[in-house]
């Protein structure tokens, strides 16, 4: 491959990290607004979508063009792939991260009744999730697999965290049903995180093939 090639590869790699960084930055804030009741950082979240979608769509097109262009082989058309899963699931990413601050801006605030959201450890199941992430881009940016060998680990913990938000969720609204409309919404964020989590581990399943050539599947 041509030097302008390798060139091109890697500045529309360098924009595919920045906007996966946006979307993980759209999910924390989102978190974080969920958690402290900031319409404002809520409201920043849902204005930044059509940046995302924007920057998704040009750099896919980028990305074939390159394709087309230039016909890459072997490693050069594994890291298009890993890039092409990378700005997939980094707009999902940050699909749900305005998704869950349009239930924080939805969402009753209602002072009299407890803070749900800490009782649900729906902020640390957001933590787990949000360093599952940020080291699947790490893996994808250095291209360095140690960053995600434990990630099928750390998924079963997110999918069993919650399970747990569930089963927590449902004795809330059992013993006060003032609580149902805020659980209900809580508990759709604990799916909207582990969906998050699923989209690491695609991007990391990626990288690992990219590197390795090797296809896996991390369940």
């Amino acid at each position: 491959m041509t030097d302008k090639f390798h060139q091109e590869l890697r500045r529309v790699k360098d924009e595919v990290i920045d906007m996966a960084y946006m979307a993980e930055a759209m999910l924390r804030d989102s978190v974080t607004a969920l958690k402290t009741g900031d319409h404002d950082l809520a409201g920043s979240v849902r204005d930044r979508k059509s940046c995302l979608t924007e920057t998704n769509d040009r750099l896919e097109e980028e990305m074939y063009q390159l394709i087309a262009l230039y016909h890459p082989v072997a490693r050069d058309m594994r890291l298009i792939a890993c890039s092409l899963k990378t700005i997939s699931s980094s707009e999902r990413i940050g699909r749900y991260g305005k998704d869950i601050a349009g239930v924080m801006l939805e969402t009753s605030n209602d002072r009299k009744l407890p803070d749900i959201v800490s009782a649900l450890s729906i902020p640390h199941m957001a933590d787990l999730v949000l360093s599952m992430i940020d080291d699947s881009l790490k893996a994808y940016d250095e291209e360095d697999i140690s960053y995600v060998t434990r990630h099928s680990e750390r998924d079963d913990t997110i999918d069993l965290l919650r399970h747990t938000i569930f089963r927590e969720g449902l004795s809330y609204m059992m013993e006060d049903p003032r609580t149902i409309s805020r659980c209900t919404n809580y508990l759709m964020v604990a799916r909207y995180l582990e969906r998050c989590a699923d989209h690491s581990c695609k991007i990391a399943e990626k990288v690992i093939y990219m590197v390795t050539g090797e296809r896996i599947e991390i369940r």
